[in-house]
């Protein structure tokens, strides 16, 4: 008989995304797959790439990337909005990674969606577009602005 694996339920949706990003930065792929939501509709999309829905089509994106090696991803600047059972962050993400040339570093602009159930929080939606420098100014001038 095969032993099915039990995770706890999760706090929060920090929790959740803490392991995401440290799931990435292992390359650890049953951790980051633990994260999501059991939905058949969970969808992912990385920056310049298509819509990727269902768990098989994500892991194998995921899969993939990690065949080049981990991803060193860095949430930083989080923005968050959260009613009792969905949580949306808005993130900026610094990654870097090592090329050839050196040490090279670049941001994303993530938007990860979280639904909490009765396995507790997770994932439901990873939407990440390219960014800039230009994004962490414009985020550190508008926090100056408002507090």
């Amino acid at each position: 008989m095969a032993r099915t694996k039990i995770t706890p339920p999760l706090a929060s949706p920090d929790d959740i995304e803490q392991q995401f990003y440290e799931a990435l930065q292992a390359g650890d792929i049953e951790r980051l797959m633990a994260v999501w939501s059991d939905d058949e509709d969970i969808s992912c999309v990385h920056p310049g790439g298509p819509r990727v829905v269902g768990a098989a089509a994500i892991r194998a994106a995921f899969e993939s990337i990690f065949s080049n090696g981990v991803v060193n991803a860095q949430p930083e600047k989080v923005r968050r909005l959260q009613t009792h059972t969905c949580a949306v962050h808005s993130v900026l993400e610094h990654i870097r990674v090592m090329t050839t040339e050196g040490p090279q570093s670049g941001w994303v602009i993530a938007t990860n969606v979280y639904v909490q159930g009765t396995q507790g929080w997770r994932l439901v939606a990873h939407h990440a577009s390219p960014g800039s420098a230009r994004e962490v100014q414009d985020m550190v001038e508008v926090a100056a602005v408002l507090h």
